[in-house]
């Protein structure tokens, strides 16, 4: 690392190859690693929310609005992604990636073990909910700024023709996440099953395992340096002193359509990521009271096939450009959202298996190209600031409240259908965004190039 930071910045791109083959494992595993610890926390809470959490801190309001409220804990965290993405987007753009990171890091561990140590209703009364939703709040301020810091230690550290692929390092995280936290969770319903001991402290564990996982996170994310074009920045003095204005001033609609495709992909996404078809299909009281460890051997091996689509989508992106792919894993997650909840409702793990493959298929594909799409459609002296608040925007857009909504629609009409349309519904915003979008693929991403960089990312203007 020390020999990147030692060649002449005028070019990133003009690091020489072999210096990044010798980085490429390092970033790799700091990106992938540190991700997926950190998504690993926020997972977790939505996966064992669906399961007991409206049964220790929300059980007085009735098990109706409790299962609400569970789903509503689990999106009130996006609302303050935004603010999360600008404290990191703003401090990221001005001292630097790498601590954003560590900081990030820190806070999300720190929030998920103070959960596995929380009091339930029964014995603090109402002051459990608040103090869970607080915690919550704050997984939601470390995921926000956690993202764009992640995807541009990856990708800027990435060769020209490789950058899909780095940008499917910090992707990649995301379902090893979900992986992470369902295949602890089907360990801890094994062991504890069957009774009420996983109700009672079993689920407990899987929180405070997190502690462990921060130090593992820490030691490797501060072990690699800082991203070369921050470096090239930071010797040019050009830094921009106010770069979320800039953002706002200059690319508003850059903003815009780049949270559409956030959107439309986690939506789709956060019917397992949000616990809802676990909660869904395990639910006693619900239409469908599968075994709840069967479910979540599912969730853990659909996730896998979430990591494969997105390592495919982003490798293909080098070959044959970020649009094309990206066009073609929207039409499959649009097609993928018309029949997961059909497939879900013949309540057989058949059924149900089929319909988490196809799930992620869709979302893996889109979501393997998000970071490279973010990270090439912003100039670099506000790229941490663009990614991280159009992630977040987009995740509110499309994430934060899918399993609250989803829950809703089905209470007032006892059938699927309506969020069969809600899902296509988010699915047509990104392929409508991307198609309005040029193809950026190989944009330098140096800070000499920021001219290039600036000019328009819309079909409309040549």
């Amino acid at each position: 690392m020390d020999q990147i930071k030692s060649v002449a910045l005028t070019d990133v791109n003009a690091i020489p190859q072999q210096v990044h083959t010798q980085a490429d494992k390092k970033v790799a595993y700091a990106t992938i690693i540190g991700t997926t610890i950190e998504w690993y926390d926020y997972f977790i809470y939505a996966a064992v929310a669906g399961l007991v959490f409206n049964q220790l801190f929300f059980a007085p309001a009735g098990p109706v609005v409790a299962n609400l409220l569970v789903f509503a804990s689990i999106g009130i965290s996006f609302l303050f992604r935004p603010l999360g993405a600008f404290i990191a987007g703003h401090y990221g753009d001005k001292l630097g990636r790498r601590a954003m990171l560590v900081i990030t890091l820190i806070l999300m561990g720190g929030a998920t073990a103070l959960i596995g140590l929380l009091p339930t209703y029964a014995s603090i009364g109402i002051a459990a909910p608040i103090i869970l939703i607080i915690l919550r709040i704050l997984q939601g301020i470390s995921a926000g700024g956690e993202w764009g810091g992640a995807v541009l230690m990856a990708v800027e550290h990435a060769p020209e023709n490789k950058r899909g692929r780095f940008g499917s390092f910090p992707q990649l995280g995301i379902p090893f996440g979900l992986l992470l936290a369902s295949l602890v969770l089907v360990i801890m319903t094994a062991w504890v099953s069957p009774g009420d001991a996983f109700v009672e402290w079993g689920w407990r564990i899987p929180f405070l395992l997190s502690l462990l996982l921060l130090l593992i996170g820490h030691w490797i994310r501060r072990s690699i340096g800082e991203s070369p074009v921050f470096e090239e920045i930071k010797q040019r003095k050009s830094a921009n002193p106010h770069p979320i204005k800039t953002l706002f001033k200059h690319h508003k609609l850059s903003v815009l359509l780049a949270a559409l495709l956030c959107a439309g992909t986690t939506a789709l996404g956060y019917m397992t990521t949000g616990g809802f078809i676990q909660n869904y299909t395990t639910n006693p009281a619900g239409p469908i009271a599968l075994e709840r460890s069967t479910i979540l051997t599912l969730v853990t091996l659909s996730a896998i096939v979430w990591a494969a689509f997105t390592w495919i989508s982003a490798s293909l992106s080098d070959r044959f450009g970020r649009k094309k792919m990206y066009i073609l894993g929207a039409l499959l997650q649009l097609g993928a959202a018309f029949v997961v909840f059909p497939l879900v409702d013949t309540a057989t793990y058949s059924g149900i298996a089929i319909a988490l493959f196809l799930l992620s298929m869709g979302v893996g594909f889109t979501h393997g190209i998000n970071a490279i799409v973010y990270t090439e459609l912003f100039p670099a002296s506000i790229r941490f600031s663009g990614i991280s608040i159009t992630y977040a925007l987009g995740s509110i857009i499309g994430g934060a409240f899918a399993p609250l909504i989803a829950a809703w629609l089905i209470s007032v009409s006892n059938s699927t259908t309506l969020v069969t349309v809600y899902l296509m519904m988010m699915a047509s915003f990104a392929l409508i965004a991307i198609c309005l979008l040029k193809d950026r693929t190989g944009m330098p991403l140096g800070a000499d190039h920021e001219a290039e960089q600036n000019q328009s990312p819309f079909i409309w203007h040549k």
